[in-house]
């Protein structure tokens, strides 16, 4: 009784971690070869323990199983319960850089990697340098705005 209780999970591991890999975690493969070999190791045994008729019903349903719970996976959407649903439609510094201009002075609350945060006039902004590292709370002068994007300097 124990040998067929052990098969079982092994087979069932092995076809829930293929539509763990089909499903949720495309294009790595472990999983999905570490769910074929653990399901392949339990019909690997039901051979050696209960010989080839034995053998042969057990690998035709795990063929089965396997087929109809990754039929049944992608038919009854039950997977769209884990995918991420929203999405983010605004823009950093979104009708905030009209009250800058190119010189104004500021300081850098973050390190400039060539992005980070700066303030200037105790407001908050995403800036870029021009590729350079900036340490943060170093003095800052804008060079440049364009569209919601703004360019600054190392004093």
């Amino acid at each position: 009784m124990i040998d067929w209780i052990i098969i079982s999970f092994l087979i069932l591991a092995g076809i829930g971690l293929i539509i763990v890999e089909i499903i949720f975690v495309p294009g790595t493969t472990i999983v999905g070869f570490g769910g074929l070999f653990i399901g392949l190791y339990g019909v690997y045994r039901s051979y050696e323990l209960f010989g080839s008729e034995v053998g042969h019903w057990v690998l035709a349903g795990s063929i089965a199983a396997c087929a109809a719970a990754i039929i049944y996976s992608f038919n009854s959407n039950a997977w769209k319960r884990f995918a991420l649903k929203g999405s983010i439609n605004s823009r950093v510094n979104e009708n905030l850089t009209a009250q800058l201009t190119a010189g104004l002075e500021g300081v850098t609350v973050s390190s400039l990697k060539p992005i980070g945060k700066a303030k200037f006039q105790d407001i908050e902004y995403e800036v870029c340098s021009l590729g350079n590292f900036i340490e943060e709370k170093r003095p800052i002068k804008i060079i440049k705005i364009e569209i919601n994007k703004i360019y600054v300097e190392l004093i």
